[in-house]
């Protein structure tokens, strides 16, 4: 069986953590290199790292910070935010990160996550579909920008095609769940897992062990939060004790 992946996200604007709720409102909620150190030592399998102002603000993700959290760990991390062109995710590699999130960019020029696919391998590449729930359809939507701009685009479809164009990996992040410890979107995880064939990390609603089960249940490969660990309100170990006792497969 394979082990599950817990990842702590350490969403970061002008070089400190943030948390809010639906991609607003945020707050700070501490030093990025500090917290990596803390959520390693702890037990965290990989890092998120998305900076969370780059795109609305027209510019690319600051490498000085990527560069503080690297230097302080030593598992994967994952640096999203602001990569709109193939110079983009090569300066983000080069200054320490393993994977790199595209997310606005690739909704507005698909051919874009080809490109990073062919230059720096599949396994580097991390499609980041932010999607909101469809009331009269029972669909979801991806929304761009932070959440400011409704696409239109099915979630579910856009995920096919950018597994088709060459994405290793998606992380999905309810935009109706975020930041509100209501637990992960269920049927979303579930109806994408079912027409895709790359690992699903799982985002979005976390608010202990028991609705990370229910995410692995529906079909995520790993889950990602934030909140619970900021906040303190459950530490990464404390939180593969539980999975471990509820029968989740997860690296001690």
């Amino acid at each position: 069986m394979l082990t599950r992946r817990i990842i702590p996200c350490l969403d970061v604007r002008d070089g400190r953590v943030v948390k809010g709720v639906r991609f607003a409102g945020l707050r700070d909620a501490g030093d990025p290199r500090q917290l990596a150190a803390r959520y390693e030592q702890d037990g965290a399998d990989e890092l998120v790292l998305l900076d969370v102002s780059a795109t609305p603000a027209g510019r690319a993700t600051a490498l000085a910070t990527v560069r503080a959290v690297r230097s302080a760990i030593a598992i994967p991390l994952t640096v999203g935010g602001g990569v709109r062109e193939l110079g983009d995710a090569e300066r983000l590699l080069a200054a320490g990160a393993d994977r790199v999130g595209i997310n606005t960019a690739g909704v507005e020029r698909p051919p874009l996550i080809e490109e990073l696919a062919t230059r720096t391998g599949k396994q580097c590449v991390v499609v980041a579909i932010d999607a909101a729930r469809r009331e009269q359809d029972e669909s979801w939507e991806v929304v761009t920008r932070s959440g400011a701009c409704r696409t239109g685009l099915d979630a579910i479809e856009w995920a096919i095609q950018a597994e088709r164009l060459g994405a290793g990996e998606i992380l999905l992040t309810s935009w109706d769940r975020d930041g509100t410890g209501a637990g992960y979107d269920l049927d979303l995880i579930g109806a994408m897992a079912d027409r895709v064939r790359i690992p699903i990390i799982a985002s979005g609603g976390a608010a202990g062990a028991p609705d990370m089960v229910e995410a692995f249940d529906a079909g995520a490969d790993a889950v990602l939060a934030a909140s619970i660990f900021h906040d303190s309100v459950m530490g990464v170990g404390r939180v593969k004790q539980q999975l471990a006792a509820n029968g989740v497969e997860v690296r001690r």
